[in-house]
């Protein structure tokens, strides 16, 4: 770890730097910043953390949700599925949003699990609203 990624760093825990909110250096960003330009850690582990935006009113606090940043020259071009890969998500995503009983295909997943079927179908589905609004 090169001593340019500890400057501006709050404190240094488990031999990351911790950076404040709104503090982090150029070139250190996290997952999600990776994926937003379609790049992927590449299997490198975080070179330092980011505490979250709550603690920056409270220093006191301990972070328990810091995010890993990553820096940017390592990551990797991120992978693209090939077309029987999204062919198989897609058959998933069918099975979760298909009702056994109506065959009808909803835009979000289904309760299966406790229903078994759509909220139409289903002859439990008024209980169970008024038992999870109670």
């Amino acid at each position: 770890m090169t001593a340019e990624l500890h400057v501006g760093a709050d404190s240094i825990e488990g031999g990351l730097p911790v950076y404040e909110w709104g503090k982090v250096p150029d070139g250190l960003v996290t997952r999600r910043q990776l994926r937003a330009m379609n790049l992927a850690p590449g299997g490198h582990a975080p070179v330092g953390h980011v505490r979250c935006r709550r603690c920056l009113t409270r220093p006191l606090r301990v972070c328990t949700r810091k995010a890993g940043l990553y820096d940017v020259d390592l990551a990797v071009p991120k992978r693209t599925p090939t077309l029987a890969q999204e062919e198989a998500l897609d058959r998933a995503m069918a099975a979760r949003q298909t009702c056994p009983v109506c065959k009808v295909r909803y835009m979000k997943c289904l309760p299966l699990r406790t229903l078994g079927s759509c909220w139409d179908c289903s002859p439990d589905a008024a209980d169970l609203a008024l038992a999870q609004a109670a």
